[in-house]
C-alpha cells in the first residue's frame, strides 16, 4: 500500500528545480511502480512513464492546491499519463517472470475502470472517496465495480460464481470495510443468518479482499536498478542541451553543418524553377535548402497572443526527427523569443501520431545568422520534435510562453543567451499538415570488442535531417561496465561526416535485456550510396566496482587518510551538527584511476544509510593532461579537448540532529578513457 507521502513546497522546486520531483519520485518509486505496471507491462514504457510524470508534476506544481492530499494529486497525475501511454500504442508482451503471477493475469482480464478501481482501493490503500477522485467517479460507482470486480477475480482464479441473494450482493463491501449503517447491517446480519448461499458467498468475498489486501502484490513488483538512474541522466542531457544552444556560434560554422551536408549528400540541383522560387521566395536558409530539395513542406500558418506573433513557415519529417521552422516577431515591443520543446511547447496530439519510444534531438537555432540580425524585434529558429509515426500526420502544437534572447552576453550570465526569468506567456495554437520523408535503413550485424566489453552496431538511418548510427554495449561483466561511448566523426566513402557534438544518447528502444542500445546522431549524406564506412571510437565512460570499508571515529585527530585504487585519500572533516558533515579529498589526479567515488556514509544503525546531500569541488583535465580550474579561471569548454572530470573535494552531509557517522562505502567508481580505436565496414 502506498505510504504517506510527504510533498513538495514551491521553494523546494525554485531551489532545487526538477531534481527535487525525481528525488521524490526516487523516494516513493516502489509504490507508483506497481500502480504504472497494470497499466503498461513493459520497462521501457515504464521508464516513460516515470519521465513524463515527474515533468508533469514539476509543470502543474504552482497549481496543486493543498485542499486535496499531495500522492492524491499526483497521483491522479500518474494515471492519467498511464492511460495516455496505454492508449498509444499496442503493449508488447512481457516475459518477465514477476510475483503473483496469477493475480496479476486475473486483474488484467477485468475492464479498464474494474481494474483501475481494485488498483487504487486493494492495491494502492486509497479511501473509497479518493479513489473515485482519482477516477472522477461516484462512490457509488466505485463500489459497483470494486464489487465486479471481486467477482470477476475469484472466478478467474478458483473459477467459481456467486449464487447468493442478489439484492445482498452490493453491500458486501460495505459491510466487511464496517461501514454500513447500523440498521443495515441488522438487516443484513439478520439475511445471513438465514441464507446459506450469501454466507458462502460472503465468505469467498472475504477471501479474496484480505487476499488482494495482504498480498503486497503492490511492492513485490522489482524496480529496474537504472530505472532513476536512466531518467536523471535524460534530465541531464536536456538540462546540457539548454545550456549549451544559446552559445554564439560563428555563421560559417553553423552554415556548413546544417546547410552544406545537406548540398554535399543531395548533389547540384537539378530543378532549376524550385531553385529560383525559393531563393526569391524563402528567407531562413536552412528551411530554403530543404524547400529547393523537395525535402519538406512550406505552410505559413499564424497566431498571436498579447502582442506577440508567431508563424509557423514550414516542416521537415522524416525517420531521425520532425524539424518545425518558425518566426517569432514582438509586435509591442523589441524583443526577440524563441521556443524550446517541452518548455512551454508541446504537442497535444503527441502519443498518437509521434514515436513515443524516441526523443527530441536538439536543434541549433542560428543566432548570428544574417536574418536574425535585421530587426530588433524579430527572431527565425527551429525546434525539433519527435519523428512521425506514419507517413503523414497533422501536428497539434500547442504554445504557452517563449523565452526572451538577450544580445549582452553579460546580461545573460549563466542562462547561456536567456534573460533570467524573462519568460512571455501566451497561447498560441497551429495544426500543421506534415509529411515524412523516406529514409534508408541499413541493419548492421559487425561486432568488436572494447577492453574486454562487447559492442555491437545495429543500424545505420540515413534520413534528409541526420545520419543515426545505433549500437549496442553488451552487460555482462558485473565489475566493469561501459556506461556511454563518445564516438569522433564517421566516415563515409572517404568523406567525413561531422558527429553531433552532444554524444551517444540512450536509446528507450531496448532490444535485449543484455544489451543496451545507444544512438549518435551525425550530419546528414542523404543521397548518397554509402559503401564504406569508418567508425571512430573516441573515449569509453567507465563504471568500476571496487568496495571498500572504511570506519570513521570522531574521536581521532583529522587528517585521516585511506588508500584507494591506487591512490591515498584524505578524511579532512568529521563535524556532528546539523547537519553533520563529512569532508574526504585527493587532489593528486595524475594518472588516478577514478574521477568520482559510488560512496555513502552509515551511522551507528548498522543498515539505515543517512547520506543526505552532497557537494564536489572538480578540475578539468584533458587529453594533453593539462589541468584546468573551472572555479579560479574562466574556461572555455569548446577549446579543451576531450576533457575528464576529475572530483577533488567532496562534502557529504547527513539529515538530522548530531548524527555521528561510522563508516564510509566506497561502492565503486567511474572513469573515462580515450581509446582511438576504429572499426572498418564494407556494405558492398
Amino acid at each position: 500500500m502506498i505510504p504517506e507521502m510527504e510533498s513538495i513546497t514551491i521553494a523546494t522546486i525554485q531551489e532545487k528545480g526538477i531534481d527535487s520531483v525525481v528525488g521524490w519520485f526516487d523516494r516513493h518509486k516502489q509504490s507508483f511502480y506497481g500502480l504504472g505496471w497494470f497499466y503498461l507491462q513493459n520497462q521501457q514504457q515504464m521508464e516513460e512513464l516515470f519521465y513524463r510524470s515527474i515533468i508533469k508534476v514539476h509543470k502543474e506544481l504552482p497549481r496543486y492546491k493543498r485542499d486535496t492530499s499531495f500522492e492524491l494529486w499526483v497521483t491522479s497525475i500518474f494515471i492519467d499519463n498511464c492511460r495516455e501511454l496505454s492508449q498509444a500504442k499496442a503493449l508488447q508482451s512481457s516475459e518477465e517472470i514477476i510475483p503473483h503471477k496469477d493475480l496479476f493475469k486475473a486483474l488484467n482480464l477485468l475492464e479498464d475502470d474494474e481494474k483501475e478501481a481494485m488498483i487504487l482501493t486493494y492495491g494502492a490503500g486509497f479511501s473509497q472517496k479518493e479513489a473515485a477522485q482519482i477516477l472522477r467517479v461516484s462512490v457509488g460507482k466505485l463500489k459497483e465495480l470494486m464489487y465486479s470486480g471481486v467477482k470477476s477475480v475469484r472466478k478467474q482464479l478458483d473459477r467459481s460464481t456467486y449464487n447468493g441473494c442478489k439484492e445482498y450482493q452490493n453491500t458486501y463491501i460495505d459491510y466487511l470495510e464496517k461501514t454500513m449503517e447500523r440498521p443495515g447491517k441488522i438487516e443484513f446480519e439478520m439475511h445471513i443468518y438465514n441464507c446459506r448461499e450469501c454466507q458462502e458467498d460472503l465468505a469467498a468475498f472475504q477471501d479474496v479482499t484480505i487476499m488482494l489486501n495482504h498480498a503486497e502484490w503492490m511492492n513485490d513488483l522489482p524496480v529496474p536498478e537504472h530505472l532513476i538512474a536512466n531518467i536523471k541522466e535524460r534530465f541531464a542531457e536536456k538540462e546540457q542541451h539548454r545550456q549549451q544552444k544559446f552559445k554564439k556560434l560563428k555563421k560559417s560554422a553553423l552554415v556548413f553543418v546544417s546547410v552544406f551536408a545537406i548540398v554535399i549528400g543531395i548533389g547540384f540541383f537539378t530543378d532549376a524553377f524550385a531553385n529560383v522560387y525559393y531563393t526569391w521566395t524563402e528567407e531562413d536558409e536552412q528551411l530554403r535548402t530543404f524547400l529547393q530539395q523537395d525535402l519538406g513542406q512550406r505552410v505559413n500558418l499564424e497566431a498571436e497572443s498579447d502582442g506577440v506573433k508567431i508563424k509557423i513557415k514550414g516542416v521537415v519529417a522524416d525517420d531521425a526527427q520532425t524539424l518545425v521552422f518558425y518566426e517569432i516577431e514582438d509586435t509591442k515591443g523589441d524583443n526577440k523569443y524563441l521556443m524550446s520543446y517541452e518548455d512551454g511547447l508541446y504537442v497535444e496530439n503527441e502519443y498518437q501520431i509521434m514515436k513515443s519510444e524516441a526523443y527530441p534531438r536538439y536543434s541549433f537555432s542560428d543566432l548570428d545568422a544574417e536574418i536574425n540580425k535585421r530587426d530588433k524585434n524579430v527572431f527565425y529558429g527551429k525546434v525539433s520534435l519527435k519523428p512521425l509515426e506514419e507517413d503523414e500526420a497533422v501536428i497539434k502544437l500547442k504554445i504557452t510562453q517563449v523565452q526572451e534572447l538577450v544580445a549582452d552576453n553579460n546580461e545573460a550570465g549563466m542562462e547561456m543567451g536567456f534573460r533570467t526569468n524573462g519568460y512571455k506567456s501566451g497561447e498560441w495554437k497551429f495544426e500543421i499538415p506534415a509529411t515524412k520523408q523516406p529514409s534508408t535503413e541499413i541493419v548492421l550485424t559487425e561486432q568488436t570488442v572494447i577492453e574486454g566489453i562487447p559492442i555491437r552496431l545495429e543500424k545505420l538511418t540515413i534520413a534528409p535531417t541526420a545520419t543515426i548510427l545505433q549500437y549496442g554495449i553488451r552487460e555482462v561483466q558485473l565489475k566493469k561496465r561501459i556506461d556511454f561511448l563518445n564516438l569522433g566523426d564517421l566516415e563515409v566513402n572517404g568523406k567525413k561526416v561531422k558527429v553531433d557534438q552532444y554524444g551517444s544518447v540512450f536509446s528507450h528502444t531496448q532490444q535485449d535485456m543484455d544489451w543496451r542500445t545507444y544512438q549518435t546522431q551525425f550530419d546528414s549524406f542523404f543521397g548518397e550510396e554509402p559503401e564504406e564506412l569508418k567508425i571512430h571510437f573516441e573515449t569509453a565512460y567507465f563504471t568500476f566496482e571496487d568496495h571498500k570499508s572504511v570506519e570513521l571515529d570522531v574521536d581521532q585527530p583529522l587528517p585521516q587518510t585511506f588508500e584507494y585504487a591506487g591512490s591515498k585519500i584524505s578524511i579532512d572533516e568529521i563535524e556532528v551538527g546539523q547537519p553533520t558533515s563529512v569532508v574526504i579529498s585527493n587532489h593528486e589526479v595524475a594518472d588516478r584511476a577514478f574521477e568520482a567515488l559510488h560512496l555513502n556514509i552509515f551511522g551507528e544503525n548498522e543498515h539505515e544509510t543517512i547520506s543526505t546531500g552532497m557537494e564536489q569541488e572538480s578540475v578539468l583535465v584533458d587529453k594533453n593532461g593539462v589541468i584546468y580550474d573551472p572555479y579560479s579561471d574562466p574556461v572555455d569548454y569548446e577549446k579543451i579537448e576531450e576533457p575528464r572530470h576529475f572530483v577533488t573535494v567532496q562534502t557529504i552531509t547527513l539529515d538530522g540532529e548530531n548524527v555521528v557517522p561510522k563508516r564510509l562505502e566506497i561502492y565503486g567508481y567511474n572513469s573515462m578513457r580515450y581509446l582511438g580505436d576504429v572499426m572498418k565496414i564494407t556494405l558492398k
